[in-house]
C-alpha cells in the first residue's frame, strides 16, 4: 500500500489533449478518452478526478455563442482554466506524452507544493475514519 490520506483529494489529470493530433478531431477525442480512463483509478482510491477540458470545453462553447469574438484564443482559455483549477487541486496525475499544457500544469502544481504523480497506483488511498 502506498499510504493513506485523511481527506479525499481533488486530482487534476494532466496529459496530451491537442498535442500530437494536428487538429484531427478523432485523435483529439482519443486523447480525451485516455485522460478520462485515468479517472476511475483515482475515484476508486477515494478521490475526485478532474480534467481541465471538462471545464474548459463548455467555457469555449459559451464564448462561441457570444456576439463578440472571444478575447482569447482557445489555447489561452484552456491554460487559464487549468491554472484556475490548480488553485483548488490537491495533486496532479501527469500522464505520459508530450504536452505543453500538461507540462505547464506540473510547473504550477510544483510551485504550489502539490504532489505530482506519474502513476495512479502511487496516489495514496483515502480512508474514511
Amino acid at each position: 500500500m502506498v499510504g493513506t490520506v485523511n481527506k479525499p483529494m481533488l486530482v487534476l489529470i494532466a496529459g496530451p489533449y491537442r498535442s500530437g493530433t494536428d487538429g484531427d478531431p478523432d485523435r483529439i477525442a482519443a486523447n480525451l478518452r485516455r485522460l478520462e480512463s485515468a479517472a476511475w483509478p483515482i475515484h476508486h482510491k477515494g478521490h475526485i478526478p478532474m480534467i481541465g477540458e471538462w471545464v474548459a470545453l463548455p467555457v469555449l462553447r459559451g464564448a462561441a455563442d457570444q456576439p463578440a469574438p472571444a478575447e482569447a484564443p482557445e489555447g489561452d482559455v484552456m491554460y487559464d482554466v487549468a491554472g484556475r483549477l490548480l488553485q483548488h487541486c490537491d495533486a496532479v496525475l501527469r500522464l505520459s506524452g508530450e504536452s505543453h499544457g500538461a507540462d505547464r500544469d506540473v510547473e504550477i502544481a510544483e510551485a504550489r507544493g502539490l504532489p505530482i504523480y506519474y502513476d495512479a497506483a502511487d496516489i495514496p488511498d483515502y480512508v474514511q475514519r
